[in-house]
């Protein structure tokens, strides 16, 4: 059982690195795309850091990465639409992002095998890659038919889920062998 002071540093570093992942594609990386590609038809960014964020939660805390993330995801649909965030629409794109990743983990997990992390094996980073990858299919999809977008959102949105996956993945394995060469 998960003690309660645990569960708040979850949902703290869980949905405060969401949120930051949040503002720094819709602040940064968003308007930084927008001076290339003038002309890019859908508003997704295409490096979205946040998805990261989330498969790599789903992954490290499986059921409990909705818990941990609902505050942030919340929060940044709140940032963005202000009151519509509370629409049936944004609603639903709240708790797409939220489910879609522990499920696919999960069902990977019963269909294959558990890629989840353990402490009698090494990380397989190609499969959370590949979980982050169906976790992108499905997000783009489901988010698209709820916001009622185009199709060529959902092209848009998985190359930025993908992309901000993969950048998050790149950036912390810096990170950590950076600190692993400090503490040697």
């Amino acid at each position: 059982m998960l003690r309660l002071p645990a569960l708040v540093v979850e949902i703290a570093v869980a949905s405060t690195a969401y949120f930051v992942a949040s503002i720094l594609t819709f602040e940064v990386l968003t308007p930084v795309q927008d001076l290339f590609f003038v002309d890019f038809y859908s508003s997704a960014s295409l490096l979205f850091l946040p998805h990261g964020v989330r498969v790599l939660t789903a992954w490290l805390l499986g059921w409990r990465s909705i818990i941990a993330l609902l505050p942030g995801v919340f929060l940044t649909y709140f940032y963005l639409a202000g009151m519509k965030a509370f629409l049936p629409s944004r609603l639903a794109g709240i708790a797409i992002a939220v489910l879609v990743a522990p499920i696919v983990f999960e069902t990977i997990a019963r269909l294959w095998r558990d890629i989840r992390p353990s402490l009698n094996r090494e990380p397989c980073w190609y499969c959370v890659m590949g979980a982050g990858v169906i976790s992108a299919i499905v997000i783009g999809i489901l988010t698209n038919l709820a916001f009622g977008s185009p199709p060529l959102d959902y092209f848009a949105f998985f190359i930025g889920d993908v992309l901000g996956l993969f950048v998050l993945m790149l950036i912390l394995m810096l990170v950590f062998r950076q600190l692993r060469k400090a503490s040697s």
